[in-house]
């Protein structure tokens, strides 16, 4: 096998565009296999070591990017403005969301190029948890608890048990769903006599925003694709 073309590569990886990484590599900026490479056009070999300023890159076989949303941006690539624009730096092209979240919805927004990761991550026979910090116009009831837990019925549709809780003010709640439906959340307080004020979304499966500022992205470490993949039932090198 021939291998992808060294600005390509870099490009994919999210170096930068096709020409600012041949500056990149005509510089003597790029090694590949501890060898100074300085032809765009050079075919990276299949598994070959490729380092940039003396960083050891690593070849994705996918990408998958976490990013913490905030408030007034739509998870689309058609309006505006787009989370799309934060993740300048990322290679964006093939990226998809898991999951939206609404324009005024902050939090947890995990983008990813594997077709079948986001498939199982979105499909409710998997039941992935997700995670949210609500804020509600008055408060939650032992009553909503319950409904909660036993299955909303929204315009007929029985949805999946979910999980509400609260410490001492029962209008800062936190929900654990395990389905992904159009506006969920708010629909699920609203047919509760209810309505979100506002909402966060804190974590995905195994995954949760930790430190990651607000507006800002990063990819998955190892460990964390790891256990994503091993809690949809997918075993993968990555």
């Amino acid at each position: 096998m021939r291998g992808e073309r060294l600005d390509k590569l870099l490009a994919r990886l999210g170096l930068g565009s096709r020409k600012e990484v041949a500056r990149l590599v005509r510089s003597g900026q790029v090694q590949v296999e501890g060898q100074v490479v300085r032809d765009p056009a050079f075919h990276v070999p299949p598994g070959a070591r490729l380092e940039v300023d003396g960083e050891l890159l690593v070849l994705r076989c996918h990408h998958h990017i976490l990013l913490h949303k905030p408030a007034g941006y739509v998870t689309s690539r058609r309006e505006g403005p787009s989370v799309y624009a934060l993740l300048e730096g990322f290679p964006t092209r093939d990226l998809s969301p898991v999951g939206r979240l609404d324009k005024d919805t902050e939090g947890l927004l995990l983008f990813t190029t594997d077709g079948e990761l986001l498939h199982r991550l979105t499909h409710p026979r998997h039941k992935v948890e997700k995670r949210y910090l609500v804020h509600l116009e008055r408060p939650a009831t032992r009553e909503d608890q319950e409904a909660f837990r036993e299955g909303l019925v929204l315009e007929g549709t029985r949805l999946l048990p979910a999980e509400l809780s609260w410490d001492q003010d029962p209008t800062r709640v936190e929900l654990v769903l395990r389905e992904g439906r159009f506006h969920q959340v708010k629909r699920m307080f609203q047919a509760r006599g209810n309505r979100v004020l506002y909402l966060k979304r804190l974590s995905l499966g195994p995954l949760t925003l930790g430190d990651l500022p607000v507006g800002q992205a990063r990819y998955l470490s190892q460990e964390e694709e790891e256990a994503l993949y091993r809690v949809v039932g997918l075993f993968t090198d990555l």
